[in-house]
């Protein structure tokens, strides 16, 4: 068999991996709390800068919008965003944090360090991170 066709060979398989057992790894800190990983990665976007558009989440997540506002509507649900007109176009809802999404975040304070702590092996070091940040960027702005 040709190398190329390895499994093992391949960069995407590694990439595909790896995030899906990073998402694995988020599920029982954020389940507890009753979250999925897309809800918490919204719920980042809105801690950054509240009140924003749904065009903008799904800008921001690298999401298309029909994907996006599904789950907004099952974050409205269970009470932790509002999603209402915005004031110059009332055709673009503005997504925004309640008392209880806001709350969330003390709650969850701790989920980046126990994350960091868990993929933390002999090739990625809290020195190696910045590197691997980079590298990565630079993938996802050649393929984006």
């Amino acid at each position: 068999m040709e190398e190329k066709f390895k499994l093992d060979n391949q960069l995407c398989f590694r990439l595909y991996t790896a995030s899906r057992l990073l998402t694995k790894a988020y599920r029982p800190l954020l389940s507890e709390h009753g979250l999925t990983y897309p809800q918490y990665l919204v719920l980042m976007v809105l801690w950054e800068r509240d009140g924003q558009p749904v065009n903008d989440i799904a800008k921001r997540l690298m999401l298309e919008t029909n994907t996006v506002t599904p789950l907004l509507k099952r974050m409205e649900a269970e009470g932790i965003i509002v999603r209402a007109p915005g004031k110059v176009d009332a055709r673009q809802m503005i997504v925004s944090l309640t008392v209880k999404g806001r709350g969330l975040r003390r709650k969850l304070s701790d989920v980046p360090e126990r994350i960091g702590g868990a993929v933390l092996c002999k090739s990625v070091t809290p020195e190696t991170v910045p590197s691997l940040f980079e590298m990565l960027d630079d993938m996802i702005d050649k393929l984006g």
